[in-house]
């Protein structure tokens, strides 16, 4: 049984001090404050999309008890112009948006702002206390930077619970905690990541409240030390469990989850844009965002050639999607490139693969369309059982495929999908990982008890109707070709497909095998074993001990690492698999 929570924190020396509760952080606040010579002092408390504003705010003003205090909410725009301006990106349509190209700046009434700076300048001597949004904004020259950060799978949880706001919009009270989840992806925090890259280098503290209830706050030093270090070791991100109306048992008990919970259908196990990383100062750990390593510093993490290629985005992704004693998942689609780019300001789709961890008897992926499948029949047939509730046939349509434990099925952009019911998927893609149209939902009803959302119009533009079944026999199923083998190990190339940029290898093992990252980012998975440990041949980093099913960065900055059964698995033939972004 694998615990998911023993591995995750990175542990920092230094002695870096952690405040615990508001009495505390305001206190280490005011006394950094009051040794700075200065009549006016300004402390600007920046906030991510997400974080509890008035809660935070108070503890703050009661804490600090500033002469002046500016909440950046009342410096914007009223909330109907600021609808108007994030709506070409927002839109109407309930799942997908445009990303923004917004800044802060366009949220803020530069009357406001003039106003209140002038209100400002005025004042003779004391604490302004400046809170929210685009405080480092309105305040460029502010003598302290607090930055309240926030997990996204955290945003998340509170917006279903409808207990925050878009950015300058309160949308909180809506029925459909989607539409606060849809701005929160194109819009907010996209201008909130924009503004926390040019203040990282700035930080002067570091606030983490994804547990309100107990507010931590640590120097940015301390972060910026913390961050340097994962990028010298492998390290992973604390991974998400969520349920939904197709999942399954098989998480439960093999990664030790609540057993009193419907089911789980996801995990996401490595995806920096929506999960954590734990650092760990003595005896408290601070949680912040896995992305911030990316921002950090990209070409340590990346490598150059990826850098170049994707900038400041971590271009791989790792998910379990269970449906074992559960059900299909959705009929399914993923755009092309030059659809993702017009469409929704993406510059690289969702190409991927479903590595089957284990499987039931009778278990299956559909994947493909059928010989002489009908294009116009297809599509009528799939709109008719939308509108209408009908039953749409899969089988007349869709290739259906066996599956068993270490099956490898490739999914280039445009191939239609989905895994069947009885199998524990390790889904290895790019990143964009919500476009995905789904055509087909088997006439459920998604968690919150409303129909989930169907996309035909577009998938239809997208779906490549020559990928039928002999081209998926012979393209995009196990793909497997010995590549090395040696005393103890054999090395095999398990795809993906050549019109997609991620490449991977399984290794089967005895014994201690040599890995290198080849100048990139390489994401690995343990698939078979109870136990590896990764090591440094120069002992550059302490020994790294992975469990099954647990997923594992190692940066392009490390250059050469081991791995080898270690514990129970000693003796034991175990299996990783391994992805990283093709350069060549």
């Amino acid at each position: 049984m694998t615990n998911f929570i023993d591995n995750q924190y990175v542990e920092i020396d230094g002695g870096f001090s952690v405040k615990k509760g508001w009495e505390k952080i305001t206190s280490e606040i005011k006394t950094s404050s009051d040794k700075i010579d200065k009549p006016v002092k300004i402390i600007a408390v920046e906030y991510y999309q997400g974080i509890l504003e008035d809660v935070t705010t108070a503890a703050l003003v009661k804490g600090l008890m500033p002469e002046m205090i500016i909440e950046t909410n009342d410096l914007m725009y009223r909330e109907e112009t600021i609808k108007e301006i994030v709506h070409q990106d927002v839109t109407d349509d309930r799942i997908f948006g445009y990303l923004t190209r917004l800044n802060i700046e366009a949220y803020f009434d530069p009357q406001k702002v003039l106003a209140i700076l002038h209100k400002l300048c005025s004042l003779r001597a004391g604490t302004v206390l400046i809170a929210g949004t685009g405080a480092a904004f309105i305040a460029p020259h502010h003598d302290i930077l607090v930055y309240a950060d926030m997990a996204r799978w955290e945003i998340q949880l509170r917006m279903r619970k409808h207990l925050v706001n878009n950015i300058g919009v309160n949308n909180k009270n809506t029925d459909d905690w989607m539409l606060l989840y849809k701005q929160g992806f194109f819009v907010d925090w996209r201008v909130c990541d924009r503004l926390k890259k040019k203040l990282m280098h700035q930080w002067d503290y570091v606030l983490d409240t994804n547990n309100c209830d107990e507010p931590k706050m640590v120097s940015g030093t301390a972060i910026s030390e913390g961050l340097k270090k994962c990028l010298t070791r492998p390290f992973s991100v604390v991974p998400f469990f969520d349920p939904g109306p197709w999942g399954g048992q098989w998480m439960k008990e093999k990664c030790n989850l609540d057993s009193t919970k419907e089911n789980f259908a996801w995990c996401f196990n490595c995806v920096p844009e929506e999960n954590s990383l734990l650092l760990k100062f003595g005896n408290d750990i601070i949680e912040i965002p896995s992305i911030n390593l990316v921002f950090f510093d990209p070409i340590r993490l990346l490598g150059v050639a990826v850098h170049g290629r994707f900038g400041d985005e971590f271009p791989i992704r790792f998910d379990y999607l269970d449906t074992i004693d559960g059900g299909n998942l959705s009929l399914q689609v993923h755009p092309l490139t030059e659809y993702i780019q017009e469409k929704f300001g993406m510059h690289y789709t969702q190409d991927e693969s479903y590595y089957i961890l284990d499987a039931k008897p009778g278990a299956t992926v559909y994947l493909g369309l059928k010989e002489g499948v009908n294009a116009q029949e297809m599509i009528t047939g799939l709109k008719n059982a939308h509108e209408n509730g009908t039953t749409f046939d899969v089988e007349k349509h869709v290739q259906i495929w066996p599956v068993k434990k270490h099956d490898h099925f490739l999914i280039p952009a445009g191939t239609v999908h989905c895994s069947g019911k009885d199998s524990m998927v390790l889904e290895i893609s790019a990143t964009p990982y919500i476009f995905t149209f789904k055509l087909w939902d088997w006439g459920r009803l998604g968690m919150d008890g409303k129909p989930r959302p169907i996309n035909i119009e577009h998938g239809e533009k997208v779906i490549q109707w020559d990928r039928t079944t002999n081209w998926s026999r012979e393209n995009l199923i196990n793909q497997i070709v010995k590549i090395d083998e040696g005393e103890g190990w054999i090395e095999e190339h398990t795809g993906l497909h050549e019109q997609e940029f991620i490449k991977t290898r399984r290794h089967w093992f005895s014994s201690q095998v040599m890995h290198h990252t080849n100048g990139g980012v390489n994401v690995i998975c343990l698939i078979e074993g109870d136990e590896i440990v990764i090591e440094s041949p120069d002992m550059s980093f302490e020994p790294f001990i992975v469990h099954y099913a647990e997923t594992f960065i190692i940066p392009a900055s490390v250059i050469d690492y081991t791995i080898r059964p270690y514990g129970v698995s000693l003796g034991k033939v175990c299996g990783t698999l391994k992805a990283w972004v093709r350069t060549m």
